[in-house]
């Protein structure tokens, strides 16, 4: 057990140590100041500009950004789904795959471009190279750099900055931070060993005289982005446990790094936008405290094993069903916290397998979105309840309600109620018509507790823009509930992703545009300790609560039913 602790503390070390560094590089980036790459982008950026006709200098108010971000995800949508409709047609498609039924194609294009990526598919016999890098690979840039943009917007606006121009940001995104850590990320998993190939399917005789294909493709890049810009969609059907996507330690923790390295940085860099780094810091260490005990929950529960198990082995065994040996039982589960808590969805072991605590936590993770959140967007869920503390501490007490010098008034509470409402209405009310209906629409392998946790994840890890699942639904192509699976979660995919994104932008707008007022004795801090503390009650009370019924029906209830040996 020791060494697995250690894996995870030399993880997480990585992680605060390159926080500021990052997080102080994408400050820089957002607010024009020069960085080292200026040399080499600055050009590329400005060619980009004239072909596209955008202004640098143009600023654009909440609703013109919302409808940038809508018109060109609109554009996107239309491109990706004709690609891989056709991809029958299209070059680069060694296995002659054919095209997905148009619900698949369909749910596939939402998903990767909401940053979802999840996948009613197994990746190597479903699409093609060309749908895989033309299609995907283009929707894993924009949709990490749309969901960066969005975020950094609401950065801008809680500061009292305009919001900045959404193309800008986007083009920014790209070519300044992802592609970037792309390129270096890219590099070192090819030298860890991850095929980067366009060369067909391998053939090898197997020592029974079998002949055994192998399916490879250009993997490094596909991967990297995926794991930076959290997006989770694998090439291969079972994602990074596949030993094309993750090969070895070294690149499980380059690609554990990569999922949280940006979610972790943002919140920094909104210490330096506020210029105020003291509260940056405490915010990460309440999102880092919650973090280090829901890793605590989940590596426990996985080092203890199954009792039923250990009681016909005699003696206490890690749970390694479901697990790469080369991963162990302590890096499978902190993976599985880290990619439920960042919104990544990228899996190297299978979460049907966890015990019951580690699948508490990854729901908790989805249901939260703020330990450590979406890319970008994450970041400005995390500052949401930081304005409903403020206005709820602010009345208890008889305080000004006011964040950053602004007053925290009606419009704001209701645009942030909208931001955490939508999330309940787009898990629970289709989790509920699944059970109404069990027959016609499950297609649940698991009965009892299990398969209530099976369900409410589908559509948590839809509507959290997560991708990643608990699997064991009939939820592909081939099966009779294919159609139902694909068009709902594809539902909570877009009220998951495009109604905060909107409610984030009007409310940044709102918040840029209010007067400063000077801090008096009546105006409560917001950069101390007792503040940021009860900020972590409000996220567990109004976050935690609203779904603890389903946390009860499914894994509490499953732990309790396992302990008891039923």
């Amino acid at each position: 057990m020791l060494q697995g602790w250690i894996q995870i503390a030399l993880t997480l070390v990585i992680v605060i140590a390159t926080t500021p560094l990052l997080g102080e590089y994408m400050a820089n980036v957002y607010l024009g100041k020069k960085t080292l790459l200026d040399p080499v982008v600055t050009p590329m950026e400005k060619v980009i500009y004239v072909i596209s006709g955008v202004r640098a200098q143009q600023d654009m108010t909440g609703k013109q950004y919302a409808i940038a971000v809508i018109y060109s995800n609109i554009a996107m949508a239309i491109l990706v789904f004709f690609i891989l409709m056709t991809q029958a047609w299209l070059p680069l498609n060694p296995t002659g795959l054919s095209a997905p039924t148009w619900d698949t194609v369909l749910h596939t294009t939402l998903s990767f471009l909401t940053n979802t990526d999840q996948q009613h598919y197994s990746g190597e016999t479903t699409y093609s190279y060309a749908s895989q890098m033309f299609a995907l690979g283009f929707l894993m840039f924009t949709s990490a750099a749309t969901g960066l943009a969005v975020g950094i917007a609401f950065i801008r606006g809680l500061t009292g900055r305009p919001l900045g121009n959404f193309y800008i940001d986007l083009t920014r995104s790209i070519t300044r931070i992802l592609l970037p850590m792309s390129i270096i990320g890219g590099l070192l998993l090819i030298l860890a060993g991850v095929p980067e190939t366009l060369a067909g399917v391998a053939t090898a005789t197997t020592l029974e005289g079998a002949t055994q294909a192998i399916a490879r493709g250009p993997v490094a890049h596909f991967e990297i982005i995926k794991q930076v810009g959290e997006n989770g969609g694998g090439f291969f059907a079972i994602n990074s446990a596949h030993p094309f996507e993750n090969p070895n330690g070294f690149s499980n923790l380059l690609e554990t790094w990569a999922m949280i390295s940006i979610p972790a940085a943002l919140i920094y860099t909104y210490g330096v936008f506020a210029n105020n780094r003291k509260q940056a810091w405490l915010a990460f260490s309440m999102v880092f405290a919650i973090f280090i005990v829901l890793v605590g929950v989940a590596v426990v529960g996985e080092y203890q094993g199954n009792p039923q198990v250990n009681s016909l082995l005699g003696s206490q065994q890690p749970n390694l069903e479901g697990k790469e040996v080369r991963f162990g039982w302590a890096q499978t589960a902190l993976w599985a916290v880290i990619t439920t808590g960042t919104m990544c969805g990228a899996v190297n072991g299978m979460h049907d397998s966890l015990m019951p605590p580690g699948g508490f936590v990854t729901l908790f993770n989805m249901f939260l979105q703020i330990i450590w959140g979406g890319q970008g967007t994450g970041t400005a869920y995390l500052f949401i309840y930081f304005i409903l503390a403020v206005f709820l501490t602010g009345l208890m007490v008889g305080r000004t309600p006011e964040f950053l010098g602004r007053k925290i008034e009606k419009k704001e509470i209701v645009l942030s109620s909208v931001v955490l409402l939508v999330h309940p209405f787009a898990i629970l009310v289709p989790w509920a018509i699944v059970f109404a209906f069990p027959d016609a629409l499950s297609g649940i392998s698991n009965p009892g507790f299990h398969g209530v946790s099976q369900v409410v994840y589908e559509y948590a890890s839809a509507a959290a823009n997560n991708g990643s699942g608990f699997e064991g639904l009939a939820d592909s192509q081939p099966a009779a509930t294919g159609l139902w699976w694909n068009l709902s979660t594809s539902i909570s995919i877009l009220m998951g992703r495009y109604i905060p994104v909107v409610a984030l932008l009007l409310l940044a707008d709102s918040m840029s545009r209010k007067q400063p007022v000077p801090m008096t004795s009546g105006t409560l801090r917001t950069d101390t300790v007792l503040f940021t503390t009860v900020t972590g009650g409000v996220i567990l009370i109004l976050g935690a609560l609203t779904f603890f019924p389903v946390l009860v029906l499914g894994p509490i209830a499953e732990a309790f039913l396992i302990a008891k040996g039923g």
